[in-house]
Protein backbone atom coordinates (compact mmCIF):
# COMPACT_ATOMS: atom_id res chain seq x y z
CA UNK A 1 0.00 0.00 0.00
CA UNK A 2 2.81 2.40 0.86
CA UNK A 3 4.55 1.76 -2.45
CA UNK A 4 1.37 2.55 -4.40
CA UNK A 5 0.76 5.68 -2.33
CA UNK A 6 4.26 6.88 -3.17
CA UNK A 7 3.19 6.91 -6.84
CA UNK A 8 0.35 9.30 -5.97
CA UNK A 9 2.63 11.46 -3.88
CA UNK A 10 5.07 11.73 -6.78
CA UNK A 11 2.23 12.66 -9.12
CA UNK A 12 1.14 15.48 -6.82
CA UNK A 13 4.71 16.73 -6.82
CA UNK A 14 4.81 16.65 -10.63
CA UNK A 15 1.51 18.55 -10.82
CA UNK A 16 2.74 21.12 -8.32
CA UNK A 17 6.01 21.63 -10.20
CA UNK A 18 4.12 21.98 -13.47
CA UNK A 19 1.73 24.53 -11.99
CA UNK A 20 4.67 26.44 -10.54
CA UNK A 21 6.27 26.44 -14.00
CA UNK A 22 3.03 27.89 -15.44
CA UNK A 23 3.00 30.76 -12.95
CA UNK A 24 6.68 31.52 -13.51
CA UNK A 25 6.25 31.27 -17.29
CA UNK A 26 3.35 33.73 -17.17
CA UNK A 27 5.48 36.17 -15.18
CA UNK A 28 8.34 35.91 -17.66
CA UNK A 29 5.98 36.27 -20.64
CA UNK A 30 4.61 39.53 -19.15
CA UNK A 31 7.93 41.03 -18.14
CA UNK A 32 7.36 43.72 -20.78
CA UNK A 33 3.65 44.30 -20.10
CA UNK A 34 2.84 47.79 -18.79
CA UNK A 35 1.43 47.78 -15.28
CA UNK A 36 1.63 43.98 -14.97
CA UNK A 37 1.79 42.53 -11.48
CA UNK A 38 3.60 39.21 -11.16
CA UNK A 39 2.14 36.24 -9.30
CA UNK A 40 3.51 33.73 -6.82
CA UNK A 41 2.44 30.09 -6.51
CA UNK A 42 1.83 29.02 -2.91
CA UNK A 43 1.61 25.33 -2.02
CA UNK A 44 0.27 23.32 0.91
CA UNK A 45 0.80 19.75 2.05
CA UNK A 46 -2.14 17.38 1.67
CA UNK A 47 -4.00 15.53 4.43
CA UNK A 48 -1.66 13.02 6.09
CA UNK A 49 -2.35 9.45 7.24
CA UNK A 50 -1.90 8.87 10.96
CA UNK A 51 -0.28 5.62 12.14
CA UNK A 52 -1.67 5.83 15.71
CA UNK A 53 -5.11 7.35 15.33
CA UNK A 54 -6.06 10.93 15.99
CA UNK A 55 -4.03 11.07 19.20
CA UNK A 56 -0.81 9.87 17.62
CA UNK A 57 1.98 11.99 16.26
CA UNK A 58 3.29 9.55 13.63
CA UNK A 59 1.93 10.60 10.25
CA UNK A 60 2.77 10.03 6.60
CA UNK A 61 2.16 12.89 4.16
CA UNK A 62 0.01 12.53 1.05
CA UNK A 63 1.84 14.98 -1.18
CA UNK A 64 1.32 18.63 -2.08
CA UNK A 65 -1.23 20.82 -3.81
CA UNK A 66 -1.46 24.34 -5.19
CA UNK A 67 -3.26 26.40 -2.55
CA UNK A 68 -3.09 29.97 -3.86
CA UNK A 69 -1.74 32.05 -6.73
CA UNK A 70 -1.16 35.44 -5.18
CA UNK A 71 -0.56 38.64 -7.18
CA UNK A 72 2.40 40.68 -6.00
CA UNK A 73 1.47 44.37 -5.94
CA UNK A 74 4.95 45.81 -5.51
CA UNK A 75 5.75 49.03 -7.35
CA UNK A 76 7.00 48.62 -10.90
CA UNK A 77 9.67 50.85 -12.38
CA UNK A 78 8.27 54.16 -13.68
CA UNK A 79 9.72 55.06 -17.07
CA UNK A 80 9.51 58.48 -18.71
CA UNK A 81 7.82 58.84 -22.12
CA UNK A 82 7.02 61.65 -24.57
CA UNK A 83 3.29 60.93 -24.67
CA UNK A 84 1.28 63.48 -22.69
CA UNK A 85 -1.53 60.97 -22.04
CA UNK A 86 0.82 58.39 -20.50
CA UNK A 87 0.36 58.50 -16.73
CA UNK A 88 1.60 56.26 -13.94
CA UNK A 89 0.65 55.75 -10.31
CA UNK A 90 3.55 55.91 -7.89
CA UNK A 91 2.16 54.17 -4.83
CA UNK A 92 -1.09 52.43 -3.98
CA UNK A 93 -4.17 52.54 -6.19
CA UNK A 94 -5.61 51.79 -9.62
CA UNK A 95 -7.07 53.66 -12.57
CA UNK A 96 -10.75 52.94 -13.15
CA UNK A 97 -12.09 52.24 -16.65
CA UNK A 98 -15.57 51.50 -17.92
CA UNK A 99 -15.14 47.87 -19.08
CA UNK A 100 -17.79 45.57 -20.67
CA UNK A 101 -18.14 43.60 -17.42
CA UNK A 102 -18.52 46.77 -15.34
CA UNK A 103 -15.86 48.81 -13.61
CA UNK A 104 -12.34 47.59 -14.36
CA UNK A 105 -9.17 48.57 -12.56
CA UNK A 106 -5.70 48.78 -14.03
CA UNK A 107 -2.17 50.00 -13.40
CA UNK A 108 -1.56 50.37 -17.14
CA UNK A 109 -1.65 54.11 -17.82
CA UNK A 110 -1.01 53.99 -21.58
CA UNK A 111 -4.06 56.11 -22.45
CA UNK A 112 -5.07 58.17 -25.47
CA UNK A 113 -8.05 60.14 -26.80
CA UNK A 114 -10.43 58.51 -29.25
CA UNK A 115 -12.17 60.19 -32.18
CA UNK A 116 -15.01 61.38 -29.91
CA UNK A 117 -12.64 63.03 -27.45
CA UNK A 118 -12.90 60.43 -24.68
CA UNK A 119 -9.79 59.37 -22.81
CA UNK A 120 -9.52 55.59 -23.26
CA UNK A 121 -7.09 52.73 -22.70
CA UNK A 122 -5.69 50.53 -25.46
CA UNK A 123 -8.95 48.57 -25.74
CA UNK A 124 -11.13 51.67 -25.96
CA UNK A 125 -12.46 51.53 -22.39
CA UNK A 126 -13.22 55.01 -21.05
CA UNK A 127 -11.08 56.29 -18.19
CA UNK A 128 -13.00 57.59 -15.17
CA UNK A 129 -12.23 60.81 -13.34
CA UNK A 130 -13.62 63.82 -11.52
CA UNK A 131 -15.61 66.28 -13.62
CA UNK A 132 -15.24 70.09 -13.77
CA UNK A 133 -18.12 72.49 -13.22
CA UNK A 134 -19.14 75.26 -15.61
CA UNK A 135 -16.33 77.48 -14.33
CA UNK A 136 -13.67 74.80 -14.76
CA UNK A 137 -13.34 73.91 -11.07
CA UNK A 138 -12.87 70.20 -10.35
CA UNK A 139 -15.81 68.68 -8.44
CA UNK A 140 -16.33 65.33 -6.68
CA UNK A 141 -18.62 64.07 -9.44
CA UNK A 142 -17.10 61.16 -11.36
CA UNK A 143 -17.57 60.29 -15.01
CA UNK A 144 -15.80 59.84 -18.33
CA UNK A 145 -12.83 62.12 -18.94
CA UNK A 146 -13.60 63.92 -22.19
CA UNK A 147 -11.69 66.50 -24.15
CA UNK A 148 -14.87 68.30 -25.17
CA UNK A 149 -15.00 71.02 -27.77
CA UNK A 150 -11.59 71.98 -29.10
CA UNK A 151 -12.75 75.59 -29.52
CA UNK A 152 -13.94 78.00 -26.86
CA UNK A 153 -16.13 81.07 -27.40
CA UNK A 154 -15.01 84.62 -26.90
CA UNK A 155 -15.26 86.26 -23.49
CA UNK A 156 -15.99 90.01 -23.48
CA UNK A 157 -13.87 92.17 -21.21
CA UNK A 158 -15.78 93.20 -18.11
CA UNK A 159 -12.94 94.56 -15.97
CA UNK A 160 -9.47 96.02 -16.40
CA UNK A 161 -7.22 96.16 -13.35
CA UNK A 162 -4.50 98.82 -13.22
CA UNK A 163 -1.44 98.81 -10.98
CA UNK A 164 0.38 102.11 -11.41
CA UNK A 165 1.80 105.33 -9.97
CA UNK A 166 0.82 108.85 -10.97
CA UNK A 167 3.55 111.46 -10.47
CA UNK A 168 2.50 113.96 -7.77
CA UNK A 169 4.92 116.52 -9.24
CA UNK A 170 2.98 116.82 -12.51
CA UNK A 171 1.40 120.22 -13.33
CA UNK A 172 -2.35 120.72 -13.55
CA UNK A 173 -3.75 120.24 -17.04
CA UNK A 174 -7.21 120.80 -18.51
CA UNK A 175 -8.19 117.80 -20.58
CA UNK A 176 -9.40 118.30 -24.17
CA UNK A 177 -11.03 115.18 -25.73
CA UNK A 178 -10.17 116.49 -29.18
CA UNK A 179 -6.46 116.55 -28.33
CA UNK A 180 -5.93 113.95 -25.56
CA UNK A 181 -2.21 113.40 -26.14
CA UNK A 182 -1.19 116.98 -25.40
CA UNK A 183 -3.75 117.76 -22.71
CA UNK A 184 -3.09 114.76 -20.45
CA UNK A 185 -0.20 114.14 -18.05
CA UNK A 186 0.08 110.41 -18.71
CA UNK A 187 -1.55 107.65 -20.76
CA UNK A 188 -1.43 103.90 -21.11
CA UNK A 189 -3.04 101.43 -23.50
CA UNK A 190 -4.52 97.97 -23.01
CA UNK A 191 -6.19 95.53 -25.42
CA UNK A 192 -9.78 94.65 -24.54
CA UNK A 193 -12.33 92.38 -26.23
CA UNK A 194 -15.90 92.98 -27.31
CA UNK A 195 -18.70 90.41 -27.02
CA UNK A 196 -17.71 88.64 -30.27
CA UNK A 197 -14.05 88.44 -29.33
CA UNK A 198 -12.68 91.23 -31.51
CA UNK A 199 -9.59 92.83 -30.00
CA UNK A 200 -9.88 96.61 -29.43
CA UNK A 201 -7.22 99.01 -28.21
CA UNK A 202 -8.34 101.14 -25.26
CA UNK A 203 -6.18 104.06 -24.19
CA UNK A 204 -6.63 105.63 -20.75
CA UNK A 205 -5.54 109.27 -20.36
CA UNK A 206 -4.81 110.79 -16.94
CA UNK A 207 -4.70 114.48 -16.13
CA UNK A 208 -4.13 116.21 -12.83
CA UNK A 209 -7.16 118.17 -11.64
CA UNK A 210 -7.09 121.80 -10.47
CA UNK A 211 -7.17 120.95 -6.73
CA UNK A 212 -3.93 118.97 -7.06
CA UNK A 213 -5.29 116.03 -5.06
CA UNK A 214 -7.52 114.50 -7.70
CA UNK A 215 -6.77 112.94 -11.04
CA UNK A 216 -9.22 112.48 -13.86
CA UNK A 217 -9.11 109.49 -16.20
CA UNK A 218 -10.63 109.17 -19.66
CA UNK A 219 -10.89 105.77 -21.41
CA UNK A 220 -10.95 106.32 -25.18
CA UNK A 221 -10.89 104.26 -28.36
CA UNK A 222 -10.10 105.14 -31.94
CA UNK A 223 -13.09 106.23 -33.98
CA UNK A 224 -12.42 103.32 -36.36
CA UNK A 225 -13.60 100.95 -33.56
CA UNK A 226 -16.57 103.03 -32.39
CA UNK A 227 -20.12 103.23 -33.68
CA UNK A 228 -20.44 106.48 -35.63
CA UNK A 229 -16.77 107.30 -35.04
CA UNK A 230 -14.23 108.89 -37.36
CA UNK A 231 -11.03 106.90 -37.95
CA UNK A 232 -8.05 108.65 -36.38
CA UNK A 233 -10.19 110.62 -33.92
CA UNK A 234 -10.38 109.35 -30.32
CA UNK A 235 -13.79 108.86 -28.75
CA UNK A 236 -14.41 108.78 -25.00
CA UNK A 237 -16.19 105.68 -23.64
CA UNK A 238 -15.62 105.92 -19.88
CA UNK A 239 -14.29 108.40 -17.34
CA UNK A 240 -13.98 109.03 -13.63
CA UNK A 241 -11.83 110.48 -10.84
CA UNK A 242 -9.14 109.19 -8.49
CA UNK A 243 -8.80 110.95 -5.13
CA UNK A 244 -5.56 110.69 -3.13
CA UNK A 245 -4.67 111.89 0.37
CA UNK A 246 -1.54 113.84 1.35
CA UNK A 247 0.46 110.61 1.65
CA UNK A 248 -0.24 109.63 -1.93
CA UNK A 249 -2.65 106.87 -0.88
CA UNK A 250 -5.78 106.21 -2.96
CA UNK A 251 -8.71 107.42 -0.90
CA UNK A 252 -11.59 106.97 -3.31
CA UNK A 253 -12.51 106.04 -6.85
CA UNK A 254 -15.35 108.04 -8.37
CA UNK A 255 -16.55 106.38 -11.59
CA UNK A 256 -18.36 108.41 -14.18
CA UNK A 257 -19.75 107.51 -17.60
CA UNK A 258 -19.14 103.94 -18.82
CA UNK A 259 -20.55 102.70 -22.13
CA UNK A 260 -18.35 101.14 -24.84
CA UNK A 261 -20.13 101.23 -28.19
CA UNK A 262 -17.92 99.13 -30.43
CA UNK A 263 -18.80 98.73 -34.12
CA UNK A 264 -18.42 95.80 -36.57
CA UNK A 265 -21.14 93.60 -35.10
CA UNK A 266 -20.45 94.15 -31.42
CA UNK A 267 -23.31 94.69 -28.98
CA UNK A 268 -23.77 98.34 -27.91
CA UNK A 269 -23.30 99.59 -24.37
CA UNK A 270 -20.63 97.16 -23.20
CA UNK A 271 -19.53 97.90 -19.62
CA UNK A 272 -15.82 97.68 -18.82
CA UNK A 273 -15.02 98.53 -15.20
CA UNK A 274 -11.66 100.15 -14.50
CA UNK A 275 -10.29 98.85 -11.22
CA UNK A 276 -7.49 100.82 -9.59
CA UNK A 277 -7.25 98.70 -6.44
CA UNK A 278 -8.95 98.75 -3.05
CA UNK A 279 -9.16 102.36 -1.86
CA UNK A 280 -9.38 103.47 1.76
CA UNK A 281 -13.10 104.03 1.33
CA UNK A 282 -13.50 100.45 0.14
CA UNK A 283 -11.68 99.13 3.22
CA UNK A 284 -8.33 98.60 1.53
CA UNK A 285 -4.89 100.00 2.20
CA UNK A 286 -4.96 102.24 -0.85
CA UNK A 287 -1.44 101.02 -1.68
CA UNK A 288 -2.06 97.76 -3.51
CA UNK A 289 -2.62 99.29 -6.95
CA UNK A 290 -2.76 102.98 -7.86
CA UNK A 291 -0.66 105.52 -5.90
CA UNK A 292 0.42 109.17 -6.18
CA UNK A 293 4.07 109.41 -5.18
CA UNK A 294 6.79 111.79 -6.21
CA UNK A 295 8.22 109.49 -8.83
CA UNK A 296 7.73 109.13 -12.55
CA UNK A 297 4.29 108.03 -13.72
CA UNK A 298 4.46 104.37 -14.75
CA UNK A 299 2.36 101.21 -15.03
CA UNK A 300 3.57 98.19 -13.07
CA UNK A 301 1.02 95.90 -14.70
CA UNK A 302 -2.49 95.80 -16.05
CA UNK A 303 -4.77 92.80 -16.58
CA UNK A 304 -8.14 92.26 -18.23
CA UNK A 305 -10.52 89.31 -18.09
CA UNK A 306 -11.60 89.06 -21.74
CA UNK A 307 -10.39 86.79 -24.51
CA UNK A 308 -10.97 86.02 -28.16
CA UNK A 309 -12.38 82.76 -29.47
CA UNK A 310 -9.66 80.14 -29.52
CA UNK A 311 -8.77 76.59 -30.48
CA UNK A 312 -6.94 73.97 -28.48
CA UNK A 313 -3.16 74.15 -28.84
CA UNK A 314 -1.84 71.74 -26.20
CA UNK A 315 -2.73 69.59 -23.18
CA UNK A 316 -0.92 68.43 -20.08
CA UNK A 317 -1.39 66.46 -16.86
CA UNK A 318 0.04 67.72 -13.60
CA UNK A 319 1.16 65.56 -10.68
CA UNK A 320 -2.35 65.66 -9.23
CA UNK A 321 -3.76 64.03 -12.35
CA UNK A 322 -5.52 67.19 -13.53
CA UNK A 323 -5.88 67.46 -17.31
CA UNK A 324 -5.37 71.07 -18.40
CA UNK A 325 -6.12 72.33 -21.90
CA UNK A 326 -4.18 75.34 -23.21
CA UNK A 327 -5.77 77.38 -26.01
CA UNK A 328 -4.01 79.57 -28.56
CA UNK A 329 -5.25 82.75 -26.86
CA UNK A 330 -3.44 81.79 -23.64
CA UNK A 331 -6.53 80.63 -21.76
CA UNK A 332 -6.15 77.48 -19.67
CA UNK A 333 -9.04 75.26 -18.60
CA UNK A 334 -9.18 72.15 -16.43
CA UNK A 335 -11.01 69.35 -18.23
CA UNK A 336 -10.99 66.72 -15.49
CA UNK A 337 -8.92 64.90 -12.90
CA UNK A 338 -7.97 61.23 -13.03
CA UNK A 339 -9.55 59.28 -10.17
CA UNK A 340 -7.57 56.68 -8.21
CA UNK A 341 -9.31 53.63 -6.71
CA UNK A 342 -8.08 52.13 -3.46
CA UNK A 343 -8.94 48.67 -2.07
CA UNK A 344 -8.62 47.23 1.41
CA UNK A 345 -7.09 44.04 -0.01
CA UNK A 346 -5.37 44.29 -3.38
CA UNK A 347 -4.58 40.55 -3.34
CA UNK A 348 -8.31 39.84 -3.40
CA UNK A 349 -8.76 41.39 -6.86
CA UNK A 350 -9.60 39.09 -9.76
CA UNK A 351 -7.58 39.22 -12.98
CA UNK A 352 -9.77 39.46 -16.09
CA UNK A 353 -7.03 39.79 -18.71
CA UNK A 354 -6.22 42.86 -20.82
CA UNK A 355 -4.28 44.30 -17.84
CA UNK A 356 -7.53 44.62 -15.88
CA UNK A 357 -8.74 43.58 -12.46
CA UNK A 358 -12.25 43.54 -11.05
CA UNK A 359 -13.32 43.81 -7.46
CA UNK A 360 -14.46 40.81 -5.41
CA UNK A 361 -15.80 40.23 -1.93
CA UNK A 362 -12.24 39.52 -0.79
CA UNK A 363 -10.88 42.79 -2.20
CA UNK A 364 -13.66 44.98 -0.84
CA UNK A 365 -15.29 47.81 -2.75
CA UNK A 366 -13.30 50.46 -4.56
CA UNK A 367 -12.88 53.75 -2.71
CA UNK A 368 -12.51 56.48 -5.32
CA UNK A 369 -10.44 59.54 -4.49
CA UNK A 370 -7.98 62.08 -5.77
CA UNK A 371 -4.31 61.19 -6.34
CA UNK A 372 -2.16 61.52 -3.24
CA UNK A 373 -5.15 61.62 -0.87
CA UNK A 374 -5.77 59.16 1.98
CA UNK A 375 -3.00 56.72 1.12
CA UNK A 376 -3.44 56.80 -2.65
CA UNK A 377 -0.37 57.11 -4.85
CA UNK A 378 0.52 60.23 -6.75
CA UNK A 379 0.06 60.43 -10.51
CA UNK A 380 3.09 61.04 -12.71
CA UNK A 381 2.55 62.57 -16.15
CA UNK A 382 4.44 61.50 -19.28
CA UNK A 383 5.30 58.29 -17.46
CA UNK A 384 4.37 54.63 -17.63
CA UNK A 385 4.67 51.92 -15.00
CA UNK A 386 6.49 48.86 -16.23
CA UNK A 387 6.01 45.26 -15.11
CA UNK A 388 7.20 44.50 -11.59
CA UNK A 389 8.58 41.11 -12.69
CA UNK A 390 12.26 40.60 -11.83
CA UNK A 391 13.64 38.43 -14.64
CA UNK A 392 16.66 37.31 -12.63
CA UNK A 393 14.51 36.10 -9.74
CA UNK A 394 12.11 34.34 -12.10
CA UNK A 395 14.97 32.45 -13.76
CA UNK A 396 16.12 31.25 -10.34
CA UNK A 397 12.57 30.17 -9.51
CA UNK A 398 12.38 28.46 -12.91
CA UNK A 399 15.47 26.40 -12.17
CA UNK A 400 14.12 25.47 -8.72
CA UNK A 401 10.81 24.33 -10.25
CA UNK A 402 12.70 22.26 -12.81
CA UNK A 403 14.71 20.56 -10.06
CA UNK A 404 11.51 19.87 -8.13
CA UNK A 405 10.01 18.28 -11.21
CA UNK A 406 13.08 16.12 -11.75
CA UNK A 407 13.09 15.08 -8.08
CA UNK A 408 9.46 13.97 -8.22
CA UNK A 409 10.07 11.95 -11.38
CA UNK A 410 12.80 10.21 -9.41
CA UNK A 411 10.25 9.34 -6.72
CA UNK A 412 8.00 7.72 -9.31
CA UNK A 413 10.77 5.77 -11.08
CA UNK A 414 12.14 4.52 -7.77
CA UNK A 415 8.67 3.44 -6.65
CA UNK A 416 8.26 1.66 -9.97
CA UNK A 417 11.51 -0.23 -9.44
CA UNK A 418 10.41 -1.28 -5.96
CA UNK A 419 7.06 -2.49 -7.28
CA UNK A 420 8.86 -4.45 -9.97
CA UNK A 421 10.90 -6.21 -7.29
CA UNK A 422 7.67 -7.21 -5.56
CA UNK A 423 6.34 -8.68 -8.81
CA UNK A 424 9.57 -10.62 -9.28
CA UNK A 425 9.07 -12.48 -5.98
CA UNK A 426 6.47 -14.73 -7.68
CA UNK A 427 9.02 -15.82 -10.23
Amino acid sequence: MSILSSFNIGVTGLNAAGQSMSVIGDNIANAGTYGFKGSRAEFQDMLSNSLKGIDGGDQIGSGTKLAHVTSQFTQGTVARTNNITDIAINGNGFFQVDAPFGKGYTRDGAFHFDKEGYMVNGDGYKVQGFQPDEKGNITTKTGDIKLGNTTIPATPTSEVTMSMNLDSREPVKKFDPANPEKTSNFNTSVTVYDNVGTARLMTVYYNKAADGANWEYHAMIDGADATGGIPGKMMEMANGQLKFNQKGVLEEEIPGMNSFNFNKGAAPGQKIALNFGASLKEGGTGLDACTQFGSKSSVARHTQDGSSAATLSSMSFNDMGVLTAVYDNGVQRELGQVAVAKFENNEGLFKTGKNLFKETRKSGQAAMGKPGADGRGEVLSKSIEQSNVDIASEFINLMAAQRNFQANTKTITTSDQMLQEVLNIKR
